[in-house]
This record gives C-alpha cells, sequence and structure tokens, in this order.
C-alpha cells in the first residue's frame, strides 16, 4: 500500500482544537479546504511545541530579511478564528513527529505531521537507523499531512494554538498542578483537599 499524504496547499482553515472537558481532553491539528477535513490527534506540548518553534521561525524569516518579507511580525489583528472544530471529527491518525520549514521561494510555511509508528529495534543505533529509514521512505513510509501556510495564516494558527493550549485547567496557586472541578489533593497542603 502506498503511503497517504493529505496534503493542503494555503488550506481555507488550519486550526489547533480539543475535543472534551479539561484535563480530558483530546488536541487535534485539522485542515480544510472546500469540503475536504483531515483531523489528525496529538499531544497538548505537541501542539505547545509546534505553535512555538512557528513564531520562532517566522521571527527568524522577518529578521533575515529585515522587515522586507510579506510575513507578519505578530499574528495579524482582525478577527480571529475561534470556531471550534469542523465536526464530525474523525481522527486520520495519531502524530509521532512533526517537522517545520521554511519556502523562501513561495514564502509560505510547510507543516508535516507524520503518523506515530513503532518500531522494533535492539540498540539506539538500531533504532535510529529504522527511524531514519522509515521517515525518507516517501513510497511506503507513515500517513502524513502536510501543509503549507502564508507567513499570515502560520502566525494566526500559532496564536490560536497557544490559546487552546492555555485554556485549559487553572493551576494551583500553590503547587502549580491543575485544579479539577472536583477540587485537588494539593502536595503543598500535606494532601488536605482544596476547592476549586
Amino acid at each position: 500500500m502506498s503511503r497517504q499524504v493529505f496534503l493542503y496547499d494555503q488550506p481555507e482553515r488550519f486550526v489547533a482544537g480539543t475535543v472534551g472537558l479539561p484535563g480530558r481532553r483530546t488536541f487535534f491539528l485539522q485542515a480544510s479546504a472546500g469540503s475536504r477535513v483531515t483531523s489528525v490527534a496529538l499531544e497538548k506540548t505537541q501542539v505547545a511545541a509546534l505553535a512555538e518553534r512557528m513564531d520562532e521561525l517566522l521571527d527568524e524569516v522577518v529578521r533575515r530579511s529585515g522587515g522586507s518579507t510579506a510575513v507578519p511580525a505578530t499574528a495579524p489583528t482582525g478577527p480571529a478564528d475561534t470556531a471550534p472544530l469542523d465536526t464530525p471529527v474523525e481522527e486520520e491518525f495519531r502524530v509521532g513527529t512533526m517537522a517545520l520549514a521554511w519556502d523562501g521561494e513561495d514564502q509560505r510555511m510547510i507543516v508535516e505531521a507524520q503518523a506515530l509508528v513503532e518500531l522494533d529495534a535492539e540498540s539506539e543505533e538500531d533504532l535510529a537507523e529504522a527511524e531514519e529509514r522509515l521517515l525518507q521512505d516517501e513510497e511506503n513510509g507513515p500517513p502524513m499531512l502536510r501543509v503549507r501556510l502564508t507567513g499570515a495564516q502560520a502566525r494566526a494558527f500559532a496564536k490560536r494554538a497557544l490559546d487552546v493550549v492555555n485554556a485549559g485547567r487553572p493551576p494551583c496557586p500553590l503547587c502549580s498542578l491543575p485544579l479539577d472541578p472536583e477540587g485537588h489533593v494539593c502536595p503543598r497542603q500535606n494532601g488536605y483537599r482544596r476547592g476549586a
């Protein structure tokens, strides 16, 4: 079976979003163009890392161009996309690895998210070699979502993604662990239960 690549060249929408209640949320990247929608699941930390790295890469593009690029220095100030994920949310795969690149010729951010794959290896060197072969296999590699975004789309994605990550449960003021709606056993209070 050949590799499945979900390609979106400047999609109408590319967002990070969640399904479920805080503390039990599942995070998704979702790309859409016309009636076509692709959703891939990933971890909260992956969403945060992608958004932060995307902003860093865009900042570097602005710095190297001396400000003469079409990439905005900050997220666009127009109305933000705060709509929920398009439904039904059907997970194509769970993300294992992600990559970012800047196409200077077309002035586009390229985001790649590849499916999580389990590999058998007897040593660290064998594992690294197997991972590299799998990632380079364009015909039989893991499923992949590839999205090409303008600088403005990338900035808007990064802002929304960080907002989604930070919209979870508020932290305990004493221990910084997330507060649950039904209470919190704070290690700084010797296990006494605190109300939310």
